[in-house]
């Protein structure tokens, strides 16, 4: 073989990288084989992400582009390349990552996996009607369609209501004293109020002490009087004015306070006043379709004795258990009645979790499977058995837990993640690179074994798997690793290595390697003594049933479980809204409307009560991985509350005072300052038409959010848009002298954000990292003690090296006098805890109670607790941990 022969034999088994740039990447040159586990490594802001998405998928994405028509091809080149000189022996790339995307009530499990197409073609073909309905389509099966959706509730499954109790919370309060609360604020509010004492009703007597006949009017009527308004007339003086006919300061007109929350929600412009009246609206339950989206004639189609709402409330497990006698050809009715009974045992729990969060449902009887005609059993076991494969290969990634009509926006993104990878299992697509976003998130170490068996799967089908990971696990099972580093930001950017694991370990600059081949044993410590403890009795939420949990006060708690085991529905949201509601503050709100954050509120679906320990807790610190802002122009400097001192320091410059820049001018929020063409954000939407819309740097200001005058002021020899350039690391130094600047940036060096610039936009940061930044602004705060912090799967998108340093800080939290409680799958940070609460044993209705608790060690012990066998491996000496 010559040697040409040799280069292209070469070409075709690697993916060859020369030149990248992108990012801190530093003129990185690398060979990555094809067909094959590679895995990227290295500690938070390396540019792992960098080299495997910003590079690799990215220029996999521009050839593509590159097919399609010129006009659209024109609008992607505003976009732009990835910074690389040369990437050969590229496949297509499909990139499978955490964002969610932009979330919608209509987005589910089952249109995720496209089951639910599957689901409505079986009940069209294959669906027992009521005698003499006509047969249906499969899109009158869909709540996303008009000819499908519930002409109450338009498909949602909840209606939304305006009650006295919402608009009107605190009934000893008069109307004077704003006791209607939905009404508006400030002189609207004051307008209304006057109205009403020229019509003549009470304003002073408390609401409840109000005849009913009045209440119903002030807060429900559809009229709409114009009557003259004396404006600061007590009601005497207001009825002597009528009498008079004095001329009044105006005239104005009355609105109820129902039709002023229902016409601003609808019409307002305003973000802030949708949000505000939109907490006087409720939801619940669509009486007409019981939660289920669909109109009446969908409903009453059966398949296996049950409709197709209630087969898209049960767990996929269920589903799969109901529907595989039809796959295998079996239609006898004595095949499905254990199933069936089981499935109406479960029709309540699922239910609330398909409707939104509401009280149980009616069960009703589950009829038999009726008797199918040939055709119809053709139909159906084609069908079933191609839902059945899919819903395996759900099962096979510790999905099984999920409902198909289990709301997009209720997923975690690992989950979303895995739903997206599972399908394109069963895609059956060959020669394609698979980029993953850490896989392993939020994935118990039981369950990612099932997920290393599917990168293989699609690895064993002819395609190359790049995973950017932190799991050690899933690095030594690789086949390649690729490490970048040795630090973040601009100490990053190198390939520390590139070939099989055991290789890794000579290198003696890699954190990873430090981290892949030491003992795996924590170093022991003594666990703290609870303080008190907080105790919470009949907690219902989800699948936890009637629970009963004690959280020691004044320690560090672990909650841990299986994916979907019910530990979430625990910590982030019972325990939290239970602390919230004694503490007298509003819950937050429920996650099924994460997609819109100004929709109206569903009733809180929390049941128990705080039994003990609250005397102890003054207040609830909740850190969550939602994003700190949904556009560029939000991002760390802003949200951390440092840019306000960075920009009086520009102001205070003799260069600023000379031109009469106040601080205002600093910012890219204000007109006076920033870039008219982009308005500050330093990026502009580009429309890609039959994709969605990317944003690409401001053409005008390139990126630096602000116009040239502003830009002339420099502090230090620094112009304001090369500070918000700055990673904080650079930061830190730059601003030593400054202590109002200083402490946050120390603060986020020291949690693992070192790497971030401090104007980078809030679009571009993960869970992970928002909720690090959201810590740090906490972290600020004078430490008074008393405090209960929770935290959801806080080492999320960390590499151990980074973990050890959030785990510091969260360990000062806990010597400050504090609580701390985390829902946690990284093992070494449970081995570090005081306490731990395993949930389980399994998910979904298998899951939902506790099975074990204590320390670290004593869980250990369980044989129960599948976290305990796996808390072996990394734990010291039992004895010594104790």
């Amino acid at each position: 073989m010559n040697r040409h022969a040799d280069d292209e034999h070469l070409a075709s088994r690697f993916v060859r990288v020369r030149g990248a740039r992108e990012h801190n990447l530093r003129n990185v040159d690398v060979d990555i084989p094809r067909d094959a586990l590679v895995v990227f490594t290295g500690i938070s802001g390396s540019g792992k992400s960098s080299l495997a998405f910003g590079t690799l998928y990215a220029e996999a994405q521009r050839r593509y582009f590159e097919s399609v028509a010129p006009y659209a091809r024109r609008l992607i080149e505003q976009v732009g390349s990835p910074d690389v000189d040369a990437i050969e022996g590229l496949p297509p790339a499909v990139a499978l990552q955490q964002q969610r995307g932009t979330p919608s009530a209509r987005s589910s499990v089952g249109t995720v996996t496209t089951l639910a197409s599957l689901l409505r073609m079986l009940y069209s073909r294959a669906g027992n009607y009521p005698p003499r309905q006509p047969t249906l389509y499969a899109e009158d099966f869909s709540p996303n369609t008009p000819q499908g959706a519930c002409p109450n509730c338009h498909g949602l499954g909840r209606v939304y209501q305006v009650t006295e109790r919402s608009m009107v919370p605190d009934d000893s309060l008069t109307i004077r004293e704003r006791g209607i609360k939905a009404w508006p604020p400030a002189w609207h509010g004051q307008n209304l109020r006057d109205i009403l004492v020229t019509l003549g009703y009470d304003v002073d007597t408390p609401w409840r002490d109000l005849p009913k006949k009045d209440r119903d009017w002030i807060l429900f009527t559809d009229e709409q009087p114009t009557v003259p308004v004396y404006a600061g007339f007590t009601p005497a003086e207001t009825r002597a004015a009528l009498r008079r006919k004095t001329e009044p300061s105006y005239q104005g007109t009355f609105t109820g306070a129902r039709k002023y929350v229902l016409h601003t929600f609808a019409n307002t412009q305003s973000a802030l006043m949708k949000k505000r009246v939109s907490r006087f609206m409720t939801g619940g339950i669509c009486p007409v379709c019981e939660g289920k989206r669909l109109k009446r004639e969908a409903l009453s189609v059966t398949f296996a004795g049950v409709d197709i709402g209630t087969l898209a409330e049960l767990p996929l497990d269920r589903v799969a258990e109901l529907l595989r006698p039809a796959a295998q050809g079996r239609f006898d009715e004595s095949g499905d009645r254990s199933v069936l009974s089981r499935a109406a045992a479960a029709k309540d729990t699922a239910r609330r979790v398909a409707a939104g969060g509401s009280a149980h449902a009616a069960t009703k009887d589950v009829r038999r499977t009726p008797n199918l005609s040939a055709e119809k059993r053709i139909a159906a076991q084609r069908i079933t058995h191609d839902l059945v494969e899919r819903i395996e290969s759900l099962q096979q990634l510790g999905l099984g837990y999920l409902s198909l009509g289990r709301g997009t926006p209720t997923l975690s993104p690992g989950e979303l993640q895995r739903l997206r990878l599972a399908t394109q299992i069963r895609s059956s697509l060959f020669g394609v690179v698979y980029v993953l976003d850490e896989p392993s998130a939020g994935l118990h170490p039981a369950d990612n074994e099932a997920l290393l068996l599917a990168l293989q799967q699609l690895k064993r089908a002819g395609n190359s798997i790049f995973v950017v990971e932190h799991d050690l696990e899933v690095m030594r099972r690789a086949d390649w690793l690729v490490d970048v580093g040795p630090d973040a930001g601009e100490h990053g950017g190198c390939i520390l290595y590139s070939g099989p694991p055991a290789g890794l370990q000579a290198v003696k600059a890699s954190h990873t390697a430090r981290y892949l081949f030491a003992d795996c044993a924590a170093p022991p410590r003594r666990p703290r003594t609870a303080a008190g403890w907080l105790e919470l009795r009949g907690v219902t939420r989800n699948n936890l049933q009637g629970l009963d949990v004690r959280f020691p006060l004044g320690t560090f708690t672990a909650v841990t479980g299986v994916s979907g085991s019910g530990k979430s529905s625990l910590v982030s949201q019972a325990l939290v809204e239970l602390v919230l509601e004694h503490l007298g503050h509003e819950p937050p709100p429920p996650e099924e409307e994460e997609g819109d954050e100004l929709a109206p509120r569903v009733s809180a679906e929390t049941g128990g009560r705080l039994h003990a320990g609250m005397e102890h807790i003054r207040r609830l610190v909740r850190v969550d991985q939602k994003p700190i802002g949904r556009t560029p122009r939000s991002n760390l400097a802003t949200y951390t509350g440092l840019f306000d001192a960075v920009r009086k320091l520009f102001a205070a410059t003799q260069a600023a005072r000379a031109r009469r820049f106040d601080a205002g001018r600093f910012s890219f929020n204000v007109a006076k300052g920033r870039c008219e063409t982009c308005e500050g954000e330093g990026f502009v939407s580009v429309e890609l038409l039959f994709m969605p819309s990317v944003y690409a740097p401001c053409p005008t200001c390139h990126g630096a959010r602000y116009n040239e005058q502003t830009l002339k002021v420099t502090w230090r020899d620094r112009n304001i848009a090369e500070v918000l350039r700055m990673t904080v690391e650079e930061a830190v130094a730059f601003f030593a002298s400054e202590a109002a600047v200083s402490k946050p940036l120390a603060l986020l060096r020291d949690i693992g954000l070192g790497y971030l610039r401090l104007g980078q936009p809030a679009t571009e940061l993960s869970g992970g990292e928002a909720q690090r930044i959201k810590l740090a602004t906490e972290l600020q705060r004078p430490q008074r003690g008393a405090t209960l912090y929770v935290l959801d799967e806080p080492t999320t998108g960390l590499h151990p090296a980074d973990v050890d340093k959030l785990l510091a800080q969260l360990q000062g939290l806990v010597d400050a006098g504090n609580t701390v409680v985390v829902v946690e799958h990284e093992l070494h940070v449970v081995a570090q805890s005081d306490w731990v609460i395993d949930v389980g044993p399994g998910a979904g209705q298998e899951g939902g109670r506790i099975v074990a608790c204590g320390t670290p060690a004593a869980v250990c012990e369980v044989d129960e607790s599948r976290t305990g066998v796996y808390l072996r491996q990394v734990m010291g000496p039992l004895d010594t941990c104790a």
